[in-house]
C-alpha cells in the first residue's frame, strides 16, 4: 500500500494519539474504577478513526449519512469519551464525570449519551449491530460506513461469527471491522494470542478481506482504512497487533492490569513518562472536518401508515368471529399487510418463515426480509442495528429459540431499543415435538427486560391488532407470545386492543371466581365457563391479553364482584409468568390467587393430553374454581 497522507496529517494522528491515552488514564483515575490498558492498546486507530477516517457531522449526530463507529468491547468506552474530548465535542468536566451516577458517561457505552450508537459490553454483540446498520445504508442509497472495533478475547464469542458469516453472505462491502488484538482477555491470554494469522485465516474462512497491520505504526493504520473503503462485494477486517497498556514500560504487555485504574498520585509520572515517549507535535489547525455527504434516506413512514384495519385485509374473511386462525398466522397477515403500507418496517427470520409466516413479508418486501438463518443471537443484533438507525424491525422465531438471545435482548433493553419481536409455538400446546421446542421461559424474560413490552393475545383479531401496537411502540423492546393451533376468533374486527389493556369477557355481579387466562387458555377459560354455568356455578373471565404493563385496575374490580378471588391459567412455567405478575400487581389487595400453570416437566403428545398432565385444561380450571370457599 502506497502511503499518501502527509507527514503532518500522521503527525496530527500520532498526537491525538497520545491525548487520548492520556484523557483516558485521567477519566478512570478520577472515577477510581474502568479499563485504562484496554485503552491504551486501543487509541492510535481510535484516533486514525476519529481524526482521519469518519465522515462525521459532530453538530448532528443522528445525521442520517453519518458513518457510524460502534465500540464493540465496550470495557474501553474511555477511549471513545476520550476521542469526543480531542474532537471537542465535550467538556474536560464531562470527560471526568465518567462513571458519575448523574453522568451519561457511562462505565460502558450506552445510547444516553447520543454519539454511542448501541449499548454494548456484554462482549461479542457489536458486529451484529453493525451489520444491522451496514443493511439499513444499503437498503437507503446511504453512503455511510459502519466501523466496529472488536476485542480480541471477545471474538471467542459465537456470535461474532454469527455476524461475520451473515456479512459474507450477504456480501456487506460497507462493514468495516477492527480487531485490536492485544493478546490479554481479563484474566489470561486471548484464545489466540498473538497469533495473528489464526484471525486472518478464519475471517478469510467466513469471505471477509483481511489486512494485517501493526496497531500503533499510525502510517500503517491509515493505509489500511483507505484499503478497507476500496473493497467491494465482502466486508473487510483489519487485523491490528497492539499490546496491552501501550505506552507504560511498565505494564506494557503485562498480565493482571485488566480494569485497575492508576492512583491519583501514580497519574503525573504516567503521563509525563506517555509525553516522553510519543513526543510528537502537530497543528491542531490541521484537524479535518470530513462532513458526510448530503443524502436522505429514501423511506418514510407516516404514522398513519402504521394503522391496521382488518377489514381492508386482503385476509380479512378468515377473521370472521367464529372462524379459526392461529395467532402465528395472523402475526403473518398483519405484518405482511404493515409493510406494503410502512417502507421503514423490516422483517428477520431464522429459518422458520413458514412456521411462524413471516413468509408472507417476505412475498410483498422482498427487500425488506431478512434471512438470519438459525443464528438467533445475531438476529437479534441486526434487528437492534436496523431499529438503531430508525427502522421498524420485527424479528421472529419459536419463543423457546429466544432464549438463546436473551443476553442480545437484555443489551437492547438496557439500550432502550425499539424491538419487536414474535415468540411461535409457545407452551406445551404446541404438542408432539416434546419440551425442547416449547415456549416456557419467554414471558419472564421478556418482562425482567428493562422499559418492555409482553403481548400474549388469544385469537386472530387480538394478534392482528396487538402487530400495530407493538409498532408504535418506541420505548423499548416489545414481545408478542404466539401460539402454534388454530383457535376461534373472539372479537370483531372494530374491537380496539391497547398496550396495558384486557378484556372482560364473562362477568356478573355475583361470581365464584374469575379466571385471568391469556393466549390459548383463554379459550380453556370460555369452555369452563359454559361446564361450570351449566351447574350454576357463576365465574368471571380476563383475557389478560397484555402481560406487561397490565391492566390492573380491571383485575380489582372484577375480582371485587368475584368472591375476591383470582385463578390464574397460563401456559407457561410459573415462575416470571401470567400468575406471578398478577399476584404481584395484587399484593396486598386482599385478593386470593390460585395459580395453574406448567408445573411438570412437559413430554411429547397432543395438545389436549399435554394441557391436561399440567392441569391447565377446562377440567382442571373447574376443579380449581370449585375448591374455592365462598
Amino acid at each position: 500500500m502506497k502511503q499518501t497522507t502527509s507527514e503532518a496529517s500522521i503527525a496530527l494522528l500520532a498526537h491525538k494519539a497520545l491525548e487520548i491515552r492520556i484523557d483516558s488514564l485521567r477519566a478512570t483515575t478520577q472515577a477510581g474504577s474502568g479499563h485504562p490498558t484496554s485503552c491504551l492498546s486501543a487509541a492510535d486507530i481510535v484516533a486514525t478513526l476519529f481524526f482521519h477516517v469518519l465522515r462525521y457531522d459532530y453538530a448532528n449526530p443522528k445525521f442520517p449519512n453519518n458513518d457510524r463507529f460502534i465500540l464493540s468491547k465496550g470495557h474501553a468506552v474511555p477511549v471513545l469519551y476520550a476521542a469526543l474530548h480531542q474532537r471537542g465535542v465535550i467538556t474536560e468536566q464531562q470527560l471526568l464525570s465518567y462513571r458519575d451516577i448523574n453522568s451519561e458517561f457511562e462505565g460502558h457505552p450506552t445510547p444516553r449519551l447520543g454519539y454511542n450508537e448501541a449499548a454494548t459490553g456484554s462482549l461479542g454483540q457489536g458486529l451484529g449491530v453493525g451489520l444491522g446498520m451496514a443493511l439499513n445504508a444499503r437498503y437507503e442509497g446511504l453512503s455511510y460506513r459502519t466501523y466496529v472495533l472488536i476485542g480480541d478475547a471477545e471474538s471467542a464469542e459465537g456470535s461474532v461469527w454469527e455476524a461475520a458469516e451473515l456479512a459474507a453472505h450477504y456480501k456487506v462491502d460497507n462493514l468495516v471491522g477492527i480487531i485490536d488484538c492485544n493478546r490479554f482477555g481479563q484474566s489470561d491470554e486471548s484464545l489466540d494470542n498473538h497469533h495473528i494469522e489464526r484471525y486472518v485465516q478464519k475471517f478469510e474462512a467466513f469471505g471477509w478481506k483481511t489486512i494485517v497491520i501493526d496497531g500503533h505504526n499510525t502510517a500503517e493504520i491509515v493505509l489500511a482504512f483507505d484499503a478497507a473503503a476500496k473493497v467491494k462485494n465482502q466486508p473487510c477486517m483489519i487485523v491490528a497487533k497492539t499490546f496491552k497498556g501501550y505506552g507504560l514500560k511498565d505494564i506494557e504487555n503485562k498480565n493482571g492490569f485488566h480494569g485497575k485504574p492508576f492512583k491519583a498520585d501514580e497519574l503525573p509520572a504516567l503521563i509525563e513518562q506517555l509525553r516522553a515517549r510519543f513526543n510528537v507535535q502537530a497543528h491542531e489547525s490541521s484537524v479535518p472536518k470530513n462532513m458526510p455527504a448530503a443524502m436522505t434516506p429514501k423511506s418514510s413512514c407516516s404514522e398513519t401508515a402504521l394503522r391496521l384495519d382488518i377489514s381492508k385485509d386482503a385476509h380479512a374473511a378468515d377473521f370472521a368471529k367464529g372462524k379459526k386462525i392461529s395467532t402465528r398466522k395472523a402475526f403473518g397477515h398483519a405484518l405482511a399487510t404493515l409493510g406494503t403500507q410502512c417502507d421503514t418496517v423490516f422483517a428477520l427470520d431464522g429459518d422458520v418463515k413458514n412456521s411462524t409466516f413471516t413468509e408472507f413479508f417476505e412475498k410483498q418486501s422482498p427487500d425488506r426480509f431478512i434471512q438470519c438463518f438459525i443464528a438467533e443471537q445475531n438476529m437479534v443484533s441486526v434487528a437492534s442495528g436496523l431499529a438503531l438507525r430508525g427502522k421498524i424491525p420485527f424479528a421472529s422465531t419459536f419463543a423457546c429459540f429466544f432464549s438463546r438471545a436473551y443476553d442480545q435482548i437484555r443489551m437492547a433493553g438496557i439500550g432502550r431499543v425499539p424491538l419487536r419481536l414474535c415468540g411461535s409455538h409457545s407452551g406445551v400446546s404446541i404438542g408432539q415435538d416434546g419440551p425442547s421446542q416449547m415456549g416456557l421461559e419467554d414471558v419472564s424474560m421478556m418482562r425482567a427486560t428493562p422499559e418492555s413490552v409482553v403481548l400474549w393475545p388469544s385469537d386472530g383479531v387480538s394478534a392482528y391488532k396487538l402487530v400495530e401496537q407493538m409498532a408504535g411502540y418506541n420505548d423499548g423492546v416489545s414481545y408478542m407470545k404466539s401460539t402454534r393451533s388454530d383457535t376461534p376468533v373472539l372479537y370483531d374486527s372494530n374491537e380496539i386492543f391497547t398496550i396495558g389493556g384486557s378484556k372482560v369477557l364473562r362477568s356478573s355481579v355475583n361470581d365464584k371466581a374469575c379466571i385471568v387466562a391469556a393466549g390459548i387458555t383463554v379459550h380453556e377459560a370460555l369452555a369452563a365457563y359454559d361446564k361450570l354455568m351449566a351447574q350454576g356455578v357463576k365465574v368471571a373471565v380476563i383475557d389478560l391479553y397484555s402481560i406487561k404493563p397490565l391492566d390492573t385496575q380491571t383485575l380489582l374490580k372484577v375480582a371485587a364482584t368475584s368472591n375476591k378471588t383470582i385463578i390464574t391459567v397460563e401456559d407457561h412455567y410459573p415462575q416470571g409468568g401470567l400468575g406471578e405478575a398478577v399476584a404481584s400487581a395484587l399484593r396486598n389487595s386482599g385478593v386470593t390467587i390460585k395459580s395453574l400453570a406448567v408445573t411438570k416437566l412437559p413430554r411429547s403428545g397432543s395438545p389436549e393430553a399435554l394441557m391436561a398432565y399440567e392441569e391447565i385444561d377446562a377440567a382442571s380450571i373447574i376443579k380449581a374454581v370449585l375448591t374455592v370457599k365462598s
